[in-house]
């Protein structure tokens, strides 16, 4: 018998980009051998409601397509389902948006959606860690300082889309910032600090290929914590175009760490999870361990 997949796109993903590679990705997924459902979602809600109609009708994958809120949505409908013990559905990552984080974290190729569907089609899939804050299921990187109010102004900016929306945030939000006061507890040891910001990931990079934690790593049971120390704005400036290759990190105001569970208080902080809005603080956030399967590139 053929496996059984279910594909729900976001077709506006990508300024409709991911409308016109659906026939090519469904070209591809049926050239598999496999049995493929598509539908196609009008908003979050209902593509959530497909999402979650899949897994409990017993399908072998649930694929999504689309940006970082389709990604999120597949992860967290997933991973709610594995976790309770009531799923045997594989998650299947089509990347057709403008940041594709997490697909860029598994090893997928983030701007290519017809080879993210041979993979899905090949079958090779591995169990991914997750971090979880509260009841949500974060992917990439959760987001808490400088990075999260850059994410918030983005997300209210209507253009331009893309990465260059997220660069324009970043000059728009520098102008008012100043340094913030963390309350970290890492793995129980408690800290006091101000910090430009700290990012906590399962994977190495947000906002589009900004490689903040740049050697996180989803299969080890542990979760990344970068710390930029205060600095200047100039310098934070500065800092900004070396996060997309990750050499920043050398840097003295950097610190990296690893651990198990992070606890982010402060007063005013919030978090964004894979771009989404995750809640205020205080955030604990834990590594889930193997909690999701997900389909991969083989090797």
């Amino acid at each position: 018998m053929s496996r059984q997949i279910r594909l729900v796109v976001n077709p506006s993903a990508g300024k409709g980009r991911a409308l016109e590679l659906l026939p090519e990705v469904a070209g591809t997924l049926r050239d598999g051998g496999v049995s493929l459902e598509i539908l196609l979602s009008r908003d979050f809600a209902e593509a959530q409601s497909m999402a979650r109609r899949a897994i409990g009708d017993g399908v072998d994958v649930l694929a999504v397509m689309g940006g970082d809120g389709m990604m999120h949505l597949g992860v967290n409908t997933s991973a709610t389902a594995h976790l309770s013990g009531g799923s045997r559905t594989t998650l299947g990552l089509i990347p057709a948006g403008s940041g594709n984080d997490l697909c860029r974290g598994i090893g997928l190729d983030p701007q290519d959606a017809v080879a993210a569907a041979a993979v899905i089609a090949a079958g090779y899939s591995r169990a991914i860690d997750l971090a979880r804050v509260g009841d949500t299921y974060v992917g990439a990187v959760l987001a808490t300082g400088f990075d999260a109010l850059v994410n918030r102004r983005a997300n209210q900016m209507p253009w331009p889309k893309g990465s260059t929306r997220y660069a324009l945030a970043v000059m728009a939000e520098l102008r008012v910032f100043s340094p913030l006061q963390y309350r970290l507890t890492l793995d129980g040891e408690v800290r006091e600090q101000e910090a430009m910001l700290v990012a906590v990931g399962n994977t190495s990079s947000y906002g589009g290929g900004m490689r903040i934690c740049p050697t996180a790593d989803p299969y080890d049971g542990l979760l990344d914590v970068t710390i930029i120390h205060p600095v200047g704005r100039l310098k934070l400036l500065r800092l900004f175009p070396e996060t997309y290759s990750g050499r920043f990190v050398r840097d003295p105001c950097v610190e990296q760490l690893r651990v198990r569970e992070v606890v982010v208080e402060g007063a005013g902080l919030v978090g964004f999870g894979d771009g989404e809005m995750v809640g205020a603080a205080p955030l604990r956030v834990c590594c889930v361990p193997r909690a999701l399967p997900v389909f991969i590139p083989n090797g």
